[in-house]
C-alpha cells in the first residue's frame, strides 16, 4: 500500500493510527504513542483497491468499505475513528480528493436540494419509513427525534426531550383554545404534549406514512383526537391560518432553494398576532455542502441551513425574528446516548432480522459521524421565534421561564400516558411501510 498510508501521514496530525494492509504490511501516522492528543486507531484493509479509492473520495469511500466490511477496527471503534477523523477534518478537507468531490457538490448543491412536493415526499419515506421498530429502539419513550434539551447536562434522555418541549411550548406562548399548526410532526410527541399541557387544538402535518399512522393511533388512545388532528400531506399544501406555529427538525428537509418559499408559507399560515418557532440544526461556518454520506444513504435531498441563509430569506419573509437561541453541545449528547442505545439494541440481538449486518454498519457510522459534528465541527441548533407584528410575541424573555414552571407543574398528570401511547402503537406497528 502507497496512496493511502501517504495520505494519512499527510493529514493526521492528532492522534494515532495504524493501517494494516491486505499483505500484513503495517504503516503509521500521526502522534508517537505516549503524547497522543487524540484518540489511537488500528483499522485492516482487506481490499487492496482501497489504498486508491480512499484518497480518491475519502469521505464516501471509507464510509462504504466500513459498511462493506473492508475496512475493519482492529483498535478502537467506529466513534473512535470518527473522532480522529474530526481532530484533522480540517487537513481531510484539504486533501486533493476530498477538494474535488466537495467542489463538485458545491457546485451541484442546489440541484441535490431541490424538494418539490413529489421529491420532499419520497426523501422523507427513505428515512422515516424504513421500519417504526427500528426507531423505537434508540429513541425516548416519547420518540423524539431531533436534539433534546439538557440545561443542567445530567438529564436522562427522557427527561432531556420532556424539557425541549417544555421549553417549545413556552416560547410559543400558548393560550388555551388556540389553533397550532405542527409542520414536521414526526410520532406526534409534540403535537400530544401541546395540547395536553396548554389546552389548545394541534394539526400536525408528516409526509411519512408510518409517523402518520403512529401519531393518529396515539391521539386516539390519548383520548385527545378531539384537539389534535394529523394529516399525511405537505405543508405548502395547507389553505388555513393558524395563530400558532412549530417546526422542529424539518428546515433541513427544505432544500436550499425553497427556503425563501418555505418562510413565505409560515407567514401566510399565521394568522393575525400569530407566533412561530423554529428549530434546526444550523452552523457557525458560512453556507455549505451535506456530507455525501449522509445524503446518500441517510437523508436524501437533506441539508442543515447556515444562520446567514436563514436569515436572508426571513427578512425577504416580512416577519419580525423576535428571538433566537443557539444550542450547542445538545445535539452531541443526543446523538451519543441514541449511539449508546443503538448498540445496545445490536450487541442484545433486538434489532429485526431485516437489519442486516451492512445496515447495522451503517447506522452506527451515522450516528457516531453527526455526534462528532456536534462535538468537534461547526454545528449547532437554533431556535428562531417569529412574529407576524412587531408586538405579536412578549417583549422580554421572563415568560419563558414562568411558563416552562407552570408546565413541568403539569406534566406528571398525563406524561406517563403518553408514553404509554407510543409504546403501544409502535408495539402494534412494526415494519416498513408499504
Amino acid at each position: 500500500m502507497r496512496l493511502l498510508p501517504r495520505l494519512l501521514r499527510k493529514v493526521v496530525r492528532r492522534g494515532r493510527i495504524e493501517v494494516i494492509g491486505p499483505d500484513g504490511s503495517r504503516h503509521v501516522a500521526g502522534q508517537e504513542t505516549g503524547m497522543l492528543d487524540g484518540p489511537e486507531v488500528a483499522i485492516r484493509i482487506v481490499d487492496p483497491a482501497l489504498d486508491w479509492k480512499i484518497p480518491l473520495d475519502p469521505e464516501m469511500a471509507s464510509a462504504e468499505a466500513f459498511m462493506d466490511g473492508t475496512l475493519k477496527l482492529e483498535t478502537g471503534n467506529v466513534h473512535d475513528l470518527m473522532t480522529l477523523i474530526f481532530a484533522n477534518k480540517r487537513q481531510f478537507d484539504m486533501s486533493a480528493g476530498q477538494i474535488v468531490w466537495n467542489g463538485y457538490a458545491r457546485r451541484f448543491r442546489r440541484f441535490m436540494q431541490h424538494n418539490p412536493v413529489a421529491r420532499a415526499r419520497a426523501n422523507a419515506r427513505a428515512h422515516y419509513d424504513i421500519g417504526n421498530d427500528l426507531f423505537r429502539l434508540f429513541l425516548d419513550r416519547d420518540l423524539q427525534y431531533s436534539c433534546a434539551y439538557f440545561p443542567n447536562g445530567d438529564e436522562t434522555l427522557e427527561e432531556a426531550q420532556t424539557k425541549k418541549k417544555r421549553h417549545i411550548a413556552a416560547k410559543l406562548a400558548l393560550r388555551p383554545g388556540q389553533r397550532v399548526l405542527d409542520i414536521g410532526c414526526g410520532w406526534g410527541g409534540l403535537a400530544l404534549y401541546l395540547a395536553s399541557v396548554a389546552d389548545v387544538r394541534v394539526v400536525g402535518v408528516t409526509l411519512s406514512v408510518e409517523q402518520h399512522r403512529v401519531a393518529t393511533a396515539r391521539a386516539t388512545a390519548a383520548g385527545l383526537s378531539d384537539r389534535v388532528e394529523f394529516r399525511l400531506c405537505d405543508y405548502r399544501a395547507l389553505d388555513e391560518t393558524f395563530d400558532r406555529i412549530v417546526s422542529v427538525g424539518m428546515l433541513e428537509h427544505v432544500g436550499v432553494t425553497h427556503l425563501r418559499e418555505y418562510f413565505l408559507r409560515v407567514r401566510d399560515l399565521l394568522g393575525p398576532n400569530g407566533v412561530a418557532l423554529i428549530h434546526s440544526i444550523s452552523t457557525k461556518a458560512p453556507p455549505g455542502i451535506t456530507s455525501s454520506f449522509l445524503r446518500k444513504y441517510i437523508f436524501p435531498g437533506g441539508y442543515a441551513p447556515s444562520l446567514s441563509e436563514t436569515f436572508a430569506d426571513i427578512e425577504r419573509s416580512g416577519l419580525w425574528a423576535t428571538d433566537v437561541e443557539i444550542w450547542r453541545v445538545h445535539y452531541a449528547r443526543t446523538l451519543e446516548e441514541w449511539r449508546r442505545r443503538f448498540l445496545a439494541a445490536r450487541d442484545e440481538g433486538r434489532l429485526p432480522p431485516r437489519y442486516d449486518e451492512r445496515f447495522q454498519r451503517m447506522w452506527e457510522f451515522y450516528l457516531s459521524t453527526c455526534e462528532c459534528v456536534f462535538d468537534y465541527g461547526s454545528s449547532h441548533v437554533f431556535q428562531i421565534q417569529l412574529a407576524r407584528e412587531r408586538d405579536g410575541a412578549p417583549l422580554h424573555r421572563d415568560y419563558i421561564g414562568a411558563c416552562e414552571r407552570e408546565y413541568a407543574a403539569r406534566e406528571p398528570a398525563f406524561l406517563e400516558k403518553l408514553w404509554a401511547t407510543a409504546e403501544t402503537a409502535m408495539a402494534q406497528d412494526v415494519g416498513p411501510a408499504r
